[in-house]
């Protein structure tokens, strides 16, 4: 019967790998998530479980709000913003799952930091995996009406929040990211204000292990200076590597062979609007590894 177990949730893991992300917002603590509620599910009476997805989905959920719950004293005291761990995706196209692409992105993973921790189980469980209010409800812990009022004031909180998401075409914004790349190192801070939308914003992760702005930076002019400041400070010993992360462009940059940050970009119009820019080391470890997500 073990076999059986790691058969079945072996075929839903980049599901539940996804489920557990978006809830945490960490590739790492949905790694042990995983491993936990593994454990868990090892002990069932398979003979007993009518729906295997439903019934794991329920069993991540509830262990990444453990998770989420119990970490959120270390994020209060979190030194300057708090980003999402960055996700290396392994060679999928972004634009077969539009809703997919945007559930992971670093805008939206931004945002769901603003929810409840039940808030945005229940959004992640109904918005993006089309799980119904009944589900929700046993993988929460709470009636079926109420779940369903949770579900329209998060859905309403993120909507008042999101700005529209465009149709990802990733062969356009390699293009435009490849661009960035000779642009900020040919330190023409002009031609580099072009990229950007007049409102673009730096911010910078550094977990207080590395130096990083502690607020973000705002407007074309100052995240242009800001960049190429950056690259000249880091001079002839950086090398760059091009990636998608998050279902959006990413550039790793790695000072004498190792990683010392990666840059997430969101364009929108042809433009740059944001920079979700990874320093602190230990959110740079999980990119180690390429991941598989999922929505079925």
């Amino acid at each position: 019967m073990k076999g059986e177990h790691a058969e079945r949730f072996t075929l839903l893991r980049p599901l539940l790998f996804t489920i557990a992300y978006e809830i945490l917002g960490s590739a790492t603590e949905a790694d042990d998530v995983l491993q936990d509620s593994y454990l868990r599910w090892a002990g069932v009476d398979l003979s007993a479980v009518r729906d295997t997805k439903s019934y794991l989905a329920q069993l991540v959920t509830r262990q990444s709000l453990n998770a989420l719950r119990a970490g959120a004293r270390r994020r209060e005291e979190y030194v300057g913003p708090w980003l999402p761990e960055p996700l290396l995706l392994d060679d999928q196209d972004p634009s077969t799952d539009v809703v997919l692409a945007e559930s992971v992105s670093m805008a939206m993973l931004v945002l769901l930091e603003t929810l409840s921790p039940d808030e945005r189980a229940v959004f992640v469980l109904r918005e993006v995996f089309g799980f119904d209010y009944a589900e929700i409800a046993e993988a929460v812990g709470k009636p079926a009406p109420t779940v369903r009022q949770v579900a329209h004031r998060a859905r309403e909180h993120v909507r008042a929040r999101r700005k529209r998401f465009d149709t990802v075409d990733p062969q356009r914004n390699a293009e435009i990211t490849a661009q960035f790349l000779a642009t900020a190192a040919s330190g023409d801070v002009d031609a580099l204000m072009a990229m950007l939308a007049p409102d673009a914003a730096w911010m910078a992760d550094g977990g207080g292990k590395v130096s990083a702005a502690r607020r973000p930076v705002v407007g074309a002019e100052k995240v242009a200076r800001a960049i190429t400041g950056l690259l000249r400070k880091a001079g002839t010993e950086m090398r760059v590597e091009m990636v998608n992360c998050n279902s959006a462009p990413a550039v790793l940059l790695y000072l004498e062979a190792e990683l010392a940050m990666v840059v997430t970009l969101e364009i929108a119009g042809d433009k740059i609007t944001n920079f979700y820019v990874m320093r602190n080391p230990d959110k740079l470890a999980a990119l180690a590894t390429a991941r598989d997500i999922s929505r079925g």
